[in-house]
């Protein structure tokens, strides 16, 4: 059973033209099915609105499409996005006679330079995407501890709590005990379904539904993380340097207001200290951070006018 997560960024419509319209959120999911092997494809609905859904549609996916019908400072800030989530795998759709050449100028020394250009088919968008996904052949044999973001959750009449999301790394199998973050909740996950199909496990790139005993829905929020891994930790306070993306002309300034995104989080955080581009800056959270030790965040300022993504930063 393979699935491949695809971010539908830029112009909207053709994920609508590739896949099966289901959730819609401040993302609008797709699906295609082709036996046991899946397509998820996300279009970030509420952008540029909200930066947010542009940052959790591409932080779902393993693979970017990028649609271009204009050049403009949302291409730019979208660009940016993926290139400070590292998706290095994707396509380039061009509309309106735009040609390679008026976008490569943009897209050179991000990991976009080796995005393939495609005619905008979606037949043979979709038979391809769905190539990929069987040849994911994901397993759970690597002993790895797995952890699933929550994106949604809610309750469902003879199940109990159900949560959405797409495995971030690892596996984890059907009756595994999980603690459910920030809450330090122990559950019992009772069953695993993969675009409506029941399923003994859950494999990275995964996109999941997880039925859980030990917690109700109105106890969750979006940003949870439920995982079998002990090395998962909560920060507060992170100091390290901020690595800028080549776009973002100003820097950090003592008292900002910031946001940092890691899985399905979008954390406020003050900086306390920051002197120039080079040195260490010091950010305290609006409550903590969920992650692995090593993660990167995605540094943003909403504030930030055309351009709102800063760069990223190591969490500890």
């Amino acid at each position: 059973m393979g699935n491949l997560n695809v971010a539908a960024v830029g112009a909207p419509g053709l994920a609508a033209d590739i896949g099966k319209k289901g959730t819609v959120s401040d993302m609008t999911f797709y699906e295609v099915k082709e036996g046991s092997d899946s397509i998820t494809l996300i279009e970030p609905s509420k952008y540029p609105d909200k930066l947010s859904s542009l940052f959790y549609a591409t932080e779902m996916s393993e693979f970017v499409i990028l649609t271009v019908d204009k050049i403009d400072s949302f291409l730019g800030e979208t660009i940016v996005m993926v290139d400070s989530q590292k998706r290095s795998k994707g396509w380039i759709v061009l509309r309106n006679y735009i040609q390679p050449e008026q976008l490569k100028p943009l897209i050179a020394g991000t990991c976009l330079e080796g995005y393939e250009f495609v005619e905008e088919d979606p037949t043979a968008m979709r038979i391809a995407l769905i190539d990929m996904a069987k040849a994911e052949k994901r397993t759970a044999g690597d002993g790895t501890c797995g952890s699933c973001p929550v994106d949604s959750h809610f309750n469902v009449k003879g199940v109990g709590t159900v949560v959405l999301g797409s495995v971030a790394d690892g596996y984890f199998k059907v009756h595994d005990k999980m603690t459910v973050w920030p809450v330090k909740k122990e559950v019992v996950l009772r069953s695993i379904q993969k675009h409506d199909i029941d399923a003994q496990d859950g494999v990275k790139g995964d996109h999941v539904g997880l039925a859980l005993k030990g917690i109700e829905s109105d106890e969750l929020d979006r940003g949870f993380v439920c995982s079998t891994d002990p090395s998962i930790k909560m920060t507060q306070k992170v100091t390290g340097k901020v690595t800028y993306n080549k776009y973002y002309r100003g820097e950090l300034k003592d008292g900002m207001m910031v946001h940092v995104g890691h899985w399905m989080q979008m954390v406020p955080a003050r900086i306390e200290k920051a002197s120039g581009k080079d040195a260490d800056v010091e950010m305290s959270f609006d409550g903590q951070i969920i992650h692995k030790p090593g993660d990167e965040g995605v540094v943003m300022y909403l504030e930030g006018g055309k351009l709102r993504v800063i760069g990223t930063i190591v969490l500890p």
